[in-house]
């Protein structure tokens, strides 16, 4: 299954944890797990806090804080920091399934990182389904 995402922002962490927890109820998913998977080398996908929207701008100040857009890089492209973002946060996550429902925390949502935006993206989903807790 494909998840198409679209980001408005140069940089931005979207929460998707309602589209797929939307999709694993599509899917008839009982138990198991769901993997996600970006393919695309400037973007990402996390598991963080989503109680408050504070963290993901913190999340994105720091990373902009630590590796900025203006270093002297060799990729003539221009987007060499949203390269080493996306290597840095990972292209991919497993949440388990249970009971209908992803397995995350109180305060937990699924982000999708965006890190050279605005553009159309998409996310890959895999289910693993009959594997309990």
């Amino acid at each position: 299954m494909i998840l198409p995402i679209t980001s408005r922002s140069k940089t931005e962490l979207i929460d998707i944890t309602k589209d797929i927890q939307d999709a694993v109820t599509a899917e008839n998913v009982g138990a198991g797990a769901c993997m996600l998977y970006v393919p695309h080398t400037t973007a990402a996908v996390t598991i963080n806090e989503n109680a408050d929207p504070t963290v993901r701008k913190d999340i994105l100040m720091i990373l902009n804080r630590i590796i900025p857009w203006d270093a002297d890089y060799r990729h003539l492209e221009g987007n060499s920091p949203a390269h080493i973002k996306a290597s840095l946060v990972g292209a991919s996550a497993l949440v388990a399934i249970e009971n209908g429902r992803l397995v995350l925390g109180t305060w937990q949502g699924i982000f999708f990182c965006e890190f050279d935006g605005p553009r159309n993206r998409k996310l890959h989903l895999r289910f693993l389904k009959g594997m309990p807790l």
